[in-house]
């Protein structure tokens, strides 16, 4: 394989592969979104809770319903089951798309393997106003496939460390997922797609 055909090859898997992170970028945020209002529903929930378990009924006008508070406890609990298993759901979504985004970030990596012997040094540095380097490309991918872990982890551990009972932990859920947002505002998934824009436009 000529140099020149090896560098065509390789430009065409990095644009395959920028152009699934394209589209699972918008899956990725699309499922976030639908993230806040359980989040907030879930907090409601939570705040409910632990005022039916701080009130003494006996002490109000509800004290002729003697389960009421059991009833509304239970009422609540489930509601709450309800939407962690919905929360689970869009965890598999994000998790779904940080899987697919590294296969194709890994099989990119092993073509670039593959083709490694045809480029010099200086072809894997050079750029052009249009076209990035392979090593700025490749990087770039790393990046990507890093930033979904992390993100996606981070996630995964907020959830997993909220306790049933713990209703103040859940209460505080949504002001913590946001802060972890807040945290991650810097979206380095969209900085690079901007990079590659062009790139990605030439065939």
């Amino acid at each position: 394989m000529s140099d020149k055909t090896a560098l065509l090859s390789l430009h065409q898997s990095l644009r395959r592969c920028f152009g699934v992170v394209q589209q699972q970028e918008i899956i990725w945020n699309d499922c976030l979104k639908e993230c806040t209002p359980l989040l907030s529903s879930l907090g409601n929930l939570g705040e409910q809770l632990q005022a039916c378990y701080s009130v003494t009924f006996e002490n109000t006008p509800l004290k002729d319903f003697p389960d009421l508070k059991d009833r509304l406890k239970h009422k609540l609990t489930l509601a709450m089951e309800t939407i962690f298993e919905k929360l689970g759901e869009k965890m598999s979504c994000l998790q779904k798309v940080r899987d697919t985004v590294s296969n194709q970030v890994t099989a990119v990596f092993q073509h670039y393997d593959q083709l490694s012997a045809a480029f010099t040094v200086v072809e894997t540095f050079e750029r052009s106003t249009l076209t990035p380097s392979l090593a700025d490309m490749l990087e770039w991918l790393q990046d990507i496939e890093r930033f979904y872990r992390r993100e996606y982890l981070q996630r995964k551990v907020l959830l997993r460390t909220v306790q049933p009972t713990d209703l103040t932990y859940i209460h505080q859920l949504p002001q913590s997922w946001d802060k972890l947002s807040a945290r991650n505002q810097q979206n380095s998934v969209q900085d690079i797609l901007l990079k590659v824009h062009f790139f990605l436009d030439v065939q």
